[in-house]
């Protein structure tokens, strides 16, 4: 398998690449669940100015961070509660009606330090992805026809590709679309039911690679917010009911008696009671709580990188986030110009917030809340106190405070689905 990397990355290496031919190697690479272990090949050749390669580099690095977290959960036997997306996605155990059930059925012990260091190492790969894609979202005419849905993974970390560690039953059935999974039959794509499944591929190019550097800080920022302080307290108080047989403090004593109704439901209160207690973590490294205010002003900068590309596009293949003149891939969900207006008026908007010249409303004061001074100044963050009131007092101040009315372009085009718009356009 390595030498069919190195293979690759000499023939491209060795001769000028022909339109779309990086682009070929990154969809193989991403249906034969080759990206990760391909990424720097990928690198190496973005070095020579290929803005295909760029981004066939992020797309790896992207998913070797889903990789390793998500083999890092297998490992120690991570568990969700119920069908969540997040148990489907990442592969975890499912939390029965009794008992949770690890994925992994010999889990090895965890502990505190090996966990912030998968973290730390997701936020590491994260960023070095943004990079990849921000060097992607420069320069190119390239669209890169793939299925996200046929991207391919080791999940378990058993160093090979099974049948079903892809995208499209995890991500289908979280959703609610698990009728709809494609089925291959030669060159036909199929569903369950062997109708013709929709066609789920997107045209991604430069302009989807400013949008993906964007969702690298979107998932890095409450990551890196939660590495800056130090919650020890509360992973040893509530992270058995993630990993349960992973030896974390509480396990031996995890229902082990009856207090009031019965031993699932008597420590499920009093783990949540404990969650509670335990949600006041001591800022460990303030340099890196700043640094996550970095993280989200850098959001809204590459949304508007993002659109400034859009609206530069001429062609109209697959667009994930098109431009008034394009098709959405999307049934009934074209953009308008006004659309467009609205966003970046928005982005104005939360520009401020983070910048402190825009306050957050808190429900008990008549002042509002400085985000800004919180990030830059904060030595502790009790989450039970800010939102009661009192430890939020040393952020309070007199200002403008965000309403309605600051948003009031995204209110009148977005409407109640604006959450759905912001996650869509980033």
């Amino acid at each position: 398998m390595r030498k069919t990397w190195i293979a690759l990355g000499l023939t491209l290496l060795s001769a000028p690449a022909f339109a779309g031919e990086t682009g070929d190697a990154i969809v193989s690479a991403a249906y034969e669940g080759k990206l990760s272990e391909g990424r720097q090949v990928f690198a190496n050749i973005c070095a020579t100015g290929d803005s295909e390669a760029c981004f066939g580099a992020g797309l790896g690095e992207l998913v070797f961070a889903y990789e390793s977290l998500a083999q890092a959960m297998y490992r120690h036997g991570g568990v969700a509660p119920g069908n969540t997306p997040a148990a489907l996605i990442f592969g975890l155990g499912v939390e029965g009606p009794t008992q949770p059930k690890p994925a992994n059925p010999k889990p090895e012990p965890l502990t505190y330090d090996q966990f912030r260091g998968y973290l730390d190492a997701t936020v590491a790969s994260l960023d070095t992805a943004r990079g990849y894609f921000e060097k992607a979202g420069e320069t190119g005419d390239y669209v890169i026809l793939l299925d996200p849905l046929r991207l391919r993974f080791d999940i378990d970390g058993d160093g090979t590709v099974g049948e079903t560690e892809t995208l499209s039953g995890p991500a289908l059935e979280a959703f609610g679309m698990y009728g709809m999974l494609p089925v291959e039959e030669g060159h036909k794509t199929k569903d369950k039911t062997g109708s013709a499944a929709p066609d789920t591929s997107v045209g991604l190019d430069r302009a989807d690679a400013f949008w993906l550097a964007g969702y690298t800080q979107v998932v890095a920022s409450p990551v890196d917010w939660l590495m800056a302080h130090d919650f020890t307290e509360f992973y040893n108080a509530y992270f058995h009911r993630f990993f349960p047989e992973a030896g974390l403090p509480m396990q031996a004593y995890n229902r082990g008696g009856i207090l009031f109704l019965d031993g699932d439901s008597d420590t499920g209160i009093a783990d949540m009671v404990a969650a509670l207690h335990t949600l006041s973590f001591p800022v460990s490294d303030g340099a890196r709580l700043a640094g996550v205010l970095d993280r989200l002003k850098s959001i809204p900068a590459l949304s508007r990188k993002n659109w400034d590309a859009i609206l530069a596009e001429t062609d109209d293949t697959r667009e994930l986030l098109p431009s008034p003149s394009q098709t959405s891939i999307f049934p009934d969900m074209n953009i308008t110009e006004e659309m467009v207006a609205a966003w970046r008026e928005t982005l104005d908007g939360v520009d401020k917030v983070f910048a402190g010249e825009l306050l957050l409303p808190h429900w008990r004061f008549k002042q509002g809340f400085d985000l800004a001074a919180y990030f830059n100044t904060a030595t502790e963050t009790d989450i039970v106190m800010m939102f009661v009131g009192q430890g939020a007092l040393p952020y309070i101040k007199p200002g403008p405070i965000a309403d309605a009315e600051s948003f009031a372009a995204a209110n009148r085009v977005f409407g109640e689905n604006w959450p759905l718009f912001a996650l869509w356009f980033n």
